[in-house]
């Protein structure tokens, strides 16, 4: 079976996506290791700041194929570096929230104007339209994706 014009195109964009990816990852690692962080231990802790999460909630909205026990880890770990603590969940007994501690949100507040820098000298580069443009594309791959995986209707 031969694909279509679309499906070539598609296929055509996978292999800058993981080069993308691993661009974004070595980014990070160069904003977050000054701060002794990881860019795991970047995400899961700022997926907490707006409110305290529980592991599975984090592994889901960080995406990325995060796997909870990996999540777990990473929270053990910030928990053990004092960036967060864990919170009783009036939701689960047993599924414990985790949220920044002030020393996390200090941390997590150093990173800024590095990430700041980097994400304007790129959006500048690139161009604010362009990036809007491939956010949408990527945006529709990923649901159509999900749609012929059966994840969502």
């Amino acid at each position: 079976m031969t694909r279509s014009p679309a499906g070539d195109a598609l296929t055509s964009a996978v292999l800058p996506t993981f080069e993308l990816n691993g661009e974004f990852l070595a980014a990070a690692r160069q904003i977050t290791e000054p701060a002794g962080l990881t860019p795991a231990w970047w995400q899961v802790l700022g997926a907490t700041l707006d409110e305290p999460l529980a592991v599975a909630e984090i592994a889901r909205r960080v995406g990325l194929g995060l796997a909870r026990q990996s999540v777990q880890r990473t929270a053990d770990i910030l928990v053990g570096k004092g960036w967060a603590e864990y919170l009783e969940n009036p939701k689960h007994r047993r599924a414990k929230l985790l949220r920044p501690t002030s020393a996390g949100r200090t941390t997590l507040a150093a990173l800024r104007d590095d990430q700041h820098a980097w994400a304007d000298a790129v959006g500048q580069e690139v161009g604010e339209e362009e990036i809007l443009r491939i956010r949408v594309g990527m945006t529709k791959i990923i649901a159509a994706s999900r749609r012929y995986r059966g994840e969502i209707e």
